[in-house]
């Protein structure tokens, strides 16, 4: 019972109570402005070191640059009938730049991936394998022969069983031919049967680079 003109003293421990269920916690949308700007600050902190560390990442990928072109087609464009089994079937001219400072030789693969037919390919019919050729090579000339190839390069077995070019002659539908060029950190040893499978056998853990040139052909009918 309190006692006349004396005021009941305030209980410690009720108050204190109240203040902590009062108090809003940090992860409710009852936050101070003054914490949500500290946790805004914290997760645009974060996200800023996030992306750099990604920039970073792509920054140390170095970009491809070797390019391989002919003035004969362009990409994915139709091979003119002069370099096929229907024409002269000579080889197109090549030009290639932009290989790594490191390159010791160069090496090219023919092939088409959609023998015998487009619509069902079951094999794919190697055109002309290269290899050797000199760091400092940078094109083939159209109907290059034997002697004009580039210093020390050797040839390699087609799928005719010879070496040279074979033009594409496709037996039915639409194919692709990919010239695929090969940047090298080495020269390679002379290979005993220098067909493809032993060519990209020989290559492996020594590419720099690789650029791909696609044309297209079908038969005239």
């Amino acid at each position: 019972m309190a006692m006349p003109g004396i005021r009941p003293a305030a209980n410690p421990g009720a108050g204190s109570a109240f203040a902590t269920m009062a108090r809003p916690c940090g992860c409710c949308p009852l936050m101070r402005p003054s914490l949500r700007r500290r946790a805004m600050l914290a997760a645009g902190m974060l996200a800023f070191d996030v992306a750099g560390s990604i920039f970073a990442a792509v920054a140390k990928e170095k970009p491809m640059t070797l390019t391989l072109t002919s003035k004969a087609f362009g990409l994915n464009d139709s091979i003119p009938s002069l370099y096929t089994c229907e024409g002269k079937d000579i080889s197109p001219p090549l030009a290639w730049s932009g290989a790594p400072g490191t390159t010791r030789s160069f090496a090219l693969i023919v092939d088409d991936p959609d023998a015998p037919d487009p619509a069902a390919p079951k094999m794919t019919w190697v055109h002309w394998v290269l290899y050797n050729m000199t760091e400092d090579a940078a094109e083939l000339p159209e109907a290059v022969a034997s002697s004009a190839l580039p210093e020390g390069t050797r040839e390699g077995i087609n799928d005719w069983d010879r070496t040279g070019y074979g033009g594409p002659c496709p037996p039915i539908g639409r194919h692709r031919y990919f010239f695929k060029l090969y940047a090298l950190d080495t020269v390679l040893p002379e290979l005993r049967r220098a067909d493809k499978a032993a060519l990209e056998k020989a290559m492996h853990g020594h590419i720099l680079e690789r650029a791909v040139l696609i044309g297209t052909y079908q038969k005239g009918r």
